[in-house]
């Protein structure tokens, strides 16, 4: 009977997304937050709507990296 091994390749494409979602937790935020602060600007309505777009990218790349992982591991 042949053990399951974890799938490398999977796994570093899942810890690269994750590493994706990271970046995207900082970015998102912080083009909020600088929208925000700065309502007097002319691109205040694109920044904060870009920044919510990348602050949904980031929940949404955060959920497929752990699924790309488990599937790695338990697949």
């Amino acid at each position: 009977m042949e053990t399951k091994r974890t799938d490398k390749d999977l796994l570093i494409k899942g810890v690269k997304i994750m590493i994706l979602t990271a970046l995207l937790m900082f970015l998102g935020p912080t083009l909020v937050y600088m929208a925000l602060g700065n309502k007097a600007s002319n691109l205040y309505e694109l920044t904060l709507i870009v920044g919510i777009l990348i602050c949904i990218g980031a929940i949404y790349a955060g959920f497929f990296g752990i699924k790309t992982i488990m599937k790695s591991m338990f697949d």
